[in-house]
């Protein structure tokens, strides 16, 4: 049983049946309100979007699984992901903290930064420029676009 799920096309598979599931049944719950159309949206017409959006990535990865069925990989030991965990969550821990107490500019550096660093084919160069880049985003997106009244830097104010 553990040697079939470390086939990586039964894992797509088995993910491909899951977006399926889950994409049809936001459309089938979503079919209980209004949909509406483009220009008179009604409070169906998004999860219903989302939905048949889930479920045709779910066909297409299913698909993509079978088309590259290849024989089960050996694999004695896998490598361990606690450091990308690790990462990850002292990430999300450092956006809340300077979300609140640095702002969007530092919060979006650092979670990104941090995030990227836990991966073992990124260097620290190309966790950097990724956080910048990502910062300019946030700020293009959020301030600018839709206005978001988060400071983009706060130090100092509690």
């Amino acid at each position: 049983m553990v040697k079939l799920l470390l086939n990586k096309s039964r894992r797509d598979y088995i993910g491909g049946l899951l977006l399926l599931m889950i994409g049809l049944g936001a459309a089938v719950q979503a079919w209980e309100y209004r949909a509406g159309t483009l220009v008179d949206m009604g409070p169906g017409f998004f999860p219903m979007a989302l939905g048949v959006i889930l479920a045709v990535n779910g066909v297409a990865l299913i698909v993509a699984a079978r088309l590259s069925a290849s024989p089960p990989e050996e694999k004695k030991n896998l490598p361990s992901q606690w450091r990308a965990w690790i990462h990850i969550l002292v990430a999300i821990g450092a956006f809340v903290l300077l979300g609140k107490y640095g702002g969007l500019v530092p919060a979006t550096f650092a979670v990104v930064f941090i995030s990227a660093t836990g991966d073992r084919d990124n260097s620290l160069k190309s966790a950097f420029v990724l956080a910048v880049c990502m910062c300019v985003v946030a700020v293009l997106v959020f301030r600018l676009a839709l206005q978001l009244q988060f400071p983009l830097f706060a130090w100092g104010q509690i």
